[in-house]
């Protein structure tokens, strides 16, 4: 087994990022790396880490299981820093020689800090590489995953390629959630799409990142979420191509608290937030703005109707019911109303 390089006190040993705010430089830590990093790596997989150590132990044996003659690194960020339950866990897979790569840690609390945090220590770190794969520490990988990405980016010339996220249920009893919209895939199919969701399950170009600048992820969405889902609208309104991969699986372990009513609920008034957001970025004045919240409140009864259409088919009163909890999360941020559960004192591990 290697050493690793670990770092006992974080703010000794912070992370030299060119073009960072210095205050990131002087926050950003890096506290476990492998003994020796190839520069010349194409190749990286982000994780943003907060505490679901448990998870991310089996997030990396599925990384380290991929089939593959690609060399890859694979970067964690850490975003609990008083806990810090998975640097333990990163340095000892980073020690194991199963795969290069390095742990950081980012004190600002928030999705959206953890998932630039991961791809600006990527970016900076391995300057050849140019494809970057997200993976949640929640979720695994099949073992052809990181090859067929890597190679659908490069055979179609796609900016941005996305796969399949397909929930494991704790409680068996809850299989009936699968076809729920909060955890079924967006596509079924390969092939060109018009725009992916999500980055639990990505691969982005560095082209990307230079055409979009940094941070990649809008800070306004840090404690909602759907950065990720305002990150690729940019990305599309920019004309950039999107290829979806059914093949490149990744199964996301869902416990049994986000599969209660008060949870899925909630997720649908964040779905109908972020909408709302992202909807509300792409309109500059006053009168679009006003427009924009009329027809969301507009959508409420629209969607009460779809809701009791989707009752006589779904078993699964929670789906029929989304749309409507999503008109309402919608009709609500535009009143300044919404969930915040990104912060720390809310997240449910």
């Amino acid at each position: 087994m290697n050493d690793v390089n670990v770092m006992a006190q974080p703010s000794t040993s912070d992370l030299q990022m060119d073009g960072l705010d210095p205050s990131v430089r002087a926050l950003r830590a890096l506290v476990a790396a492998s003994p020796a990093l190839d520069p010349a790596t194409e190749t990286v997989v982000c994780i943003p880490c907060f505490r679901r150590p448990q998870y991310l132990r089996r997030t990396l044996e599925s990384l380290a299981a991929q089939r593959t003659h690609r060399r890859f690194a694979v970067v964690m960020v850490e975003n609990d820093a008083s806990k810090s339950e998975s640097v333990p866990v990163a340095a000892e897979y980073l020690a194991s020689g199963k795969f290069a790569g390095v742990c950081v840690i980012e004190p600002r609390q928030g999705n959206c800090h953890a998932i630039n945090a991961a791809f600006e220590t990527a970016l900076q770190m391995f300057p050849a590489a140019t494809s970057f794969l997200m993976i949640d520490d929640d979720e695994i990988a099949s073992p052809d995953w990181l090859e067929q990405m890597v190679r659908t980016a490069g055979a179609t010339g796609a900016d941005i390629v996305g796969g399949p996220v397909f929930p494991e249920f704790e409680d068996e009893r809850k299989r009936g959630l699968q076809r729920h919209p909060a955890f079924a895939p967006a596509y079924e199919a390969s092939g060109p799409v018009p725009v992916i969701y999500g980055c639990g399950n990505c691969l982005i170009r560095r082209s990307v990142f230079t055409r979009l600048g940094m941070p990649a992820f809008d800070l306004r969405f840090n404690f909602l979420g759907g950065g990720d889902t305002d990150f690729f609208y940019r990305c599309m309104r920019l004309g950039l191509r999107f290829h979806w991969v059914a093949e490149a699986v990744i199964s996301e372990t869902v416990p049994q608290s986000r599969t209660s009513l008060r949870w899925l609920v909630t997720r649908g008034l964040r779905i109908g937030a972020i909408n709302y957001h992202v909807q509300r970025k792409a309109t500059p004045t006053i009168w679009l703005r006003a427009k924009l919240t009329a027809k969301l409140l507009a959508a409420l009864p629209l969607s009460l109707v779809y809701a009791v259409c989707a009752i006589l088919t779904e078993r699964e009163r929670t789906i029929a019911m989304h749309p409507v909890t999503v008109a309402i999360g919608s009709a609500l941020a535009a009143f300044g109303l919404e969930p915040q559960p990104y912060k720390a004192s809310k997240i449910v591990s």
